[in-house]
């Protein structure tokens, strides 16, 4: 079972104890680019920086881990590989038939309307982020390989210009912090293995920053929560800020 199969499930039989949850399968499939519907608020803004380094990559390796949308075509997961696949299309069309022929781009459908379901569709979305599939050591060295061999160099420190960083670019193409790329691909010296900095912390702090948004769509009652819902923008900017870093 993988985790959007345990999330669905667990879902289901919180929202109602005596029915039998329904069997959700997870169906991979391509949709046209043009049929894929973005999401009327998600759970945190897009980062411009994140997005262009994911449509060079996408221009290199194609789209490794796909969309996830709803039954309506509706996107739950994937805000910033749909932006990078819309830059790629602008950028380099040429590229973007290439790695996408008919404009059809891997997805993975869930049968389940999110917006007759939206807190089933907001814990899909946090899972699939925090929960990216872990990579061997031999298909992060292959994906290094075709980075390398696409122009991507091993450089310590800030690139030069015009320089494209291997490291940077396989932490978001696997989805994974440096520290965790650089053990697999063997760099990292063994007395540090051991004290991987733990991403609880990271976990944590997405999931109570899609709870603060979610929170945001109902309309302020007391004057408490007025107060609040103003403060808050700017509450969830600097989480975004300590997310990014």
């Amino acid at each position: 079972m993988t985790n959007l199969d345990k999330i669905i499930a667990a879902a289901q039989a919180k929202k109602s104890r005596q029915e039998q949850p329904a069997q959700f399968k997870i169906q991979d499939s391509t949709l046209p680019l043009a049929q894929i519907q973005k999401r009327q608020q998600d759970t945190r803004s897009l980062n411009a920086n994140h997005v262009e380094s994911l449509a060079e990559s996408i221009a290199v390796l194609g789209l490794i881990e796909p969309l996830v949308i709803d039954n309506q075509g509706r996107l739950l997961a994937g805000g910033h590989r749909l932006a990078a696949i819309n830059q790629l299309k602008q950028t380099q069309p040429k590229k973007y038939q290439e790695k996408f022929p008919g404009e059809l781009i891997p997805i993975r459908r869930l049968p389940f309307n999110a917006d007759v379901d939206p807190e089933l569709a907001l814990q899909i979305e946090v899972a699939e982020n925090e929960q990216r599939r872990d990579y061997t050591s031999a298909e992060v060295r292959a994906i290094a390989d075709r980075l390398r061999e696409s122009g991507y160099v091993d450089v310590k420190g800030r690139p030069k210009k015009g320089q494209k960083a291997l490291m940077p670019a396989l932490a978001v193409v696997v989805g994974k912090h440096l520290r965790t790329i650089q053990r697999y691909l063997g760099d990292e010296p063994l007395q540090e293995k051991a004290t991987e900095k733990s991403t609880t912390r990271v976990v944590l702090l997405k999931q109570a920053m899609a709870k603060l948004n979610q929170w945001q769509k109902d309309k302020p009652r007391t004057p408490s929560e007025k107060d609040l819902a103003k403060r808050l923008p700017e509450l969830i900017k600097l989480m975004e800020q300590v997310l990014d870093d």
